[in-house]
């Protein structure tokens, strides 16, 4: 049982300020990449599995105007094509616009001033950019009608069971569960929401869950002995808003890696493509199984004679409100890492992460490849009590074979077209 603390050493802490962090050169890619994060997330408040799709939708349409000028690569929604003296900046910053507007329609105003302010910050004649917005304005309409009645935030009922083994809903709040529509909404690159389900979670009765419960039991609770300091803050790491923190991770990398703007809308729309399908695939497992979280199983004794109960334990942070097979980071994180090693040819990339989920300021992880940072987010979710060995694997295998096809039949170059 002791291996597992083997398995996180993968991230190098920092603590640094806010202010303290490295200034990055930027590009319309990467800006509107955060001014999406606010709009989705810091002012329209959507929640960390769910908020994939809005940068979905924001990330392919910039990617399609990017395509149409340049033509290199194979179109998603948009088949139109722009002048090639046409702005590429510009057409990413009004294909985004668009996007964004249409979604947030409360947020216009702002979104009108940044894109005016995003607009003068280009390098380019007045011609290049009206023919560059023209151009990201059509990908954008395209993406919107392609999307339209797509089941996003539809009326999807949901009441949670009751007896061992069923999710019900968790300590602190015992809020309703979150999001059940993306269970049922309609995927950007899989067939259905069921393209690749996992086989189900462990029984309750079975060894597996015996050894599922006992890990978690013991590395996962509030004031768990056997939970280093190191590993309760790579615990509390990854509590953040997952599609917030992932979005800075993005674009620190695209600014490492000095990405122009046609290579960062295409990592970026395959990122967060490959994101909101693992995360409509997660959540069709999730409410097709319904499995209980360890917040809930601890509580009731596992549900055999063999996982005692333990009334007092609670997880280090607040679990989230949904059900626990398979796990939603497990999912998202695997399709990353995979699109990642598959977009730059290696998984020996460094990349940089950091948290706002401490009070003493921004922590900062750093890893040497795709491996680490999967491997240390699998842990990760057990350190904070979240979930079970068993529903990491399997949500990270979801997410790996959603972004294995992905990388197989979208976003390729458009020499290799006819190409299987």
């Amino acid at each position: 049982m002791r291996n597992w603390k083997l398995r996180n050493t993968a991230g190098v802490v920092l603590l640094v300020t806010i202010t303290g962090l490295p200034a990055l050169a930027r590009n319309a890619v990467t800006d509107w990449t955060a001014i999406a994060s606010t709009t989705i997330v810091a002012n329209g408040g959507k929640s960390p599995g769910a908020s994939a799709v809005w940068f979905a939708y924001t990330s392919i349409a910039m990617y399609d105007a990017v395509n149409a000028i340049t033509g290199d690569y194979r179109p998603f929604y948009y088949q139109g094509s722009g002048s090639p003296t046409a702005s590429i900046d510009a057409a990413a910053a009004a294909a985004a616009h668009k996007v964004l507007i249409n979604y947030f329609p409360t947020q216009q105003s702002t979104l009108d001033t940044q894109f005016t302010a995003s607009l003068n910050g280009i390098n380019a004649d007045a011609q290049s950019k009206a023919a560059g917005v023209s151009v990201g304005e059509a990908a954008a309409a395209a993406l919107l009608a392609a999307r339209a009645n797509d089941g996003l935030e539809a009326n999807v009922p949901y009441s949670p069971g009751t007896g061992p083994g069923v999710w019900q809903p968790t300590p602190p709040a015992f809020a309703p569960a979150q999001t059940p529509w993306l269970a049922q909404m309609r995927p950007f690159t899989m067939a259905t929401a069921a393209d690749h389900r996992p086989a189900g979670p462990a029984t309750i009765d079975g060894e597996q869950f015996r050894r599922d419960y006992r890990l978690t039991h013991a590395i996962g609770g509030t004031d768990s002995a056997m939970r280093s300091v190191n590993e309760r803050e790579i615990g509390m790491f990854w509590t953040e808003h997952t599609g917030q923190q992932y979005a800075r991770m993005f674009n620190n990398l695209a600014s490492s890696q000095n990405l122009n703007t046609k290579d960062a809308a295409r990592l970026m729309a395959m990122l967060w493509t490959g994101i909101a399908d693992s995360a409509i695939g997660c959540w069709d497992g999730k409410f097709k199984y319904n499995f209980w979280r360890p917040v809930t199983a601890i509580a009731a004794g596992g549900g055999n004679a063999d996982t005692p109960s333990d009334t007092f334990w609670s997880t280090l942070a607040a679990t989230p409100p949904h059900p626990e097979y398979p796990s939603g980071h497990g999912c998202v994180t695997g399709a990353a890492t995979t699109v990642l090693a598959g977009f730059f040819g290696t998984t020996g990339i460094p990349i940089t992460a950091d948290s706002l989920a401490f009070q003493d300021g921004t922590h900062t992880h750093t890893f040497t490849n795709t491996s680490d940072l999967m491997d240390e987010i699998f842990w990760a979710r057990m350190y904070t009590g979240f979930h079970y060995y068993h529903s990491m694997e399997d949500g990270r295998q979801l997410g790996i074979a959603v972004a294995r096809a992905l990388l197989q039949n979208h976003f390729r170059p458009r020499r290799d077209e006819g190409v299987q």
